[in-house]
């Protein structure tokens, strides 16, 4: 899982306004939580190490049963591009998608057999990314360049994984939270979990 350690005025910062900074804080928390359970179940049935790639200092909250490991790299795509040449080849996905880790058993599996995954997201970007070793060997040319943050990201990396003859299986689009709007999304979803509870409290309070 890679993400930021949840401090206010580092995190989330599309929800300020009409968020305060502590309150999106507070949901990125509840994003990287649910997030961690998910991937820890899938993790416990699929034989897979555990590993938190971190920005920032790690909290007490954050389960032991993760390792954690700083992130390396000035972009996304740098750091990206390090975390799978630091941990070999394996799935690395974002904070905020628990709702879709059920699909990354198969992710392993497939780069288990040489295969990459990538889940497109609803932004333009991914959510989750897989590369087996004969991929991780090139790790930089699959990524070096790629634009981030941008509404054809997900496309791009998706193209540059082809451009160098790598074999990609599509996971499920899903929808990152960045704005409000994608919280309001979370709170109407009839979700369980942390998160979605907490969406609905926050907007409760702005509203």
């Amino acid at each position: 899982v890679i993400a930021k350690a949840p401090v206010a005025g580092q995190v989330k910062t599309r929800l300020s306004p009409p968020c305060t900074p502590e309150q999106a804080a507070q949901v990125a928390a509840a994003a990287l939580a649910d997030t961690l359970a998910a991937v820890d179940e899938v993790a416990r049935r699929s034989g897979a190490r555990r590993v938190l790639l971190l920005e920032g200092e790690r909290q007490e909250w954050m389960p032991a049963a993760f390792d954690v490991v700083a992130q390396r790299g000035d972009g996304l795509e740098q750091r990206l591009c390090n975390g799978f040449v630091d941990l070999g080849p394996g799935v690395i996905i974002g904070m905020e998608t628990p709702h879709v880790t059920a699909s990354l058993a198969d992710a392993i599996a497939a780069a288990r057999h040489g295969v990459d995954t990538i889940g497109l997201a609803t932004d333009g970007g991914y959510w989750m990314i897989g590369l087996c070793a004969a991929s991780v060997a090139i790790a930089n040319d699959l990524f070096d360049g790629v634009p981030m943050s941008r509404t054809h990201t997900g496309l791009a990396q998706l193209r540059r994984m082809h451009s160098h003859g790598r074999q990609v299986r599509l996971l499920p689009m899903a929808r990152d939270l960045d704005t409000i709007a994608d919280l309001a999304a979370i709170a109407e979803s009839g979700r369980t979990g942390s998160l979605a509870t907490l969406a609905a409290r926050v907007l409760a309070d702005i509203l």
